[in-house]
């Protein structure tokens, strides 16, 4: 019987529970799919602990991407057949061996990926593409500052702020994260423990500044970040994995500059066509090899709390997925 990782108490990542269950009978026009690989992602965490803004009802099963093999294909379901390799996008549900979803869940998993790498791409990648050209209009020649750069939406930002052109300076806890970010295309590499970030930002400008700063962490990060920025700076919200960060608002009116929130999911279901756009830029860039998830772990689902405490833990390095 397939397996899946449910939660019917919200709390810890250990408060969760393997079980298994029996497999649906497709309804009208959906697909099951045998999940290979599921990616974790921040949301997860907070969703199973009730912190989230998506509160689904209990009980349920977390993670919002994973990858596999179309193994069942209802009739009425277009543009999909049986052995098609794929990307399954989600809200919660990813922790399983078998999901059941319609077709326009699916994406197709690109050649240049494996099954990990694919389950660990359009939450993170997309999420750097809406922050970085839809609300940040990132330009080449800007100056980019990426918070939390080991981290997995960092890393993306890192790689696509390279790929439009801009200089980008990478801010993490660690050496070895900075090495993979600088891998990645960061021009400069900022360790938090060295050195205040906003003093090696200016620096690095020569008191310019940073043009776009990339920030999943939010807390005293954001409020430091608003201190080196330049004139007309873009402050991307990304997260708050570091707490709530409060916006002095002289400093963004001397600054000239925006605030500016990031939902990459929410934005692509509020318009369909924005989401269309990035998605097959983001699988065009994957085909040619210009962007890629770094997958630091990869554990078999039965590990689903440990995979989870990585990143709870600030262990991983990119991104870490489960393993079916």
């Amino acid at each position: 019987m397939p397996r899946a990782v449910v939660c019917r108490e919200l709390g810890s990542p250990e408060h969760l529970h393997l079980e298994t269950f029996a497999s649906k009978p497709l309804g009208d026009g959906e697909v099951r799919v045998a999940i290979r690989a599921a990616g974790i992602n921040f949301p997860d965490i907070l969703m199973a602990a009730g912190q989230y803004q998506l509160k689904p009802e209990l009980p349920f099963t977390p993670g919002m991407e994973a990858a596999g093999d179309v193994i069942e294909v209802d009739p009425a379901a277009r543009g999909v057949a049986v052995g098609d390799k794929v990307i399954v996008k989600m809200r919660h549900g990813a922790y399983t061996d078998e999901a059941v979803v319609t077709a326009s869940q699916l994406t197709r998993l690109p050649k240049t990926f494996d099954y990990a790498e694919g389950a660990t791409f359009l939450a993170a990648h997309g999420t750097a593409y809406h922050a970085l050209i839809d609300r940040g209009q990132l330009q080449p020649g800007e100056v980019l500052l990426v918070h939390g750069a080991g981290g997995g939406v960092g890393l993306a930002a890192v790689e696509m702020g390279k790929l439009l052109g801009a200089t980008v300076i990478a801010a993490a806890s660690s050496e070895e994260k900075l090495a993979i970010a600088k891998a990645r295309g960061a021009d400069h590499l900022v360790l938090y423990a060295r050195e205040p970030f906003r003093d090696a930002v200016k620096r690095i400008t020569d008191g310019r500044g940073a043009d776009v700063v990339f920030d999943p962490v939010g807390g005293q990060v954001f409020e430091d970040s608003v201190r080196c920025i330049a004139w007309g700076a873009r402050l991307l919200v990304i997260g708050f994995t570091g707490g709530v960060g409060v916006a002095r608002t002289n400093l963004l009116l001397i600054k000239g500059a925006s605030v500016l929130g990031v939902r990459a999911g929410e934005a692509a279901r509020k318009n369909p066509a924005l989401g269309a756009v990035r998605l097959k830029a983001l699988l065009d860039w994957a085909e040619q090899g210009r962007i890629r998830p770094n997958v630091s772990h990869r554990l078999p689902l039965e590990d689903y709390a440990k995979a989870m405490r990585l990143l709870i833990d600030r262990k991983a390095i990119g991104r870490v997925a489960l393993i079916t």
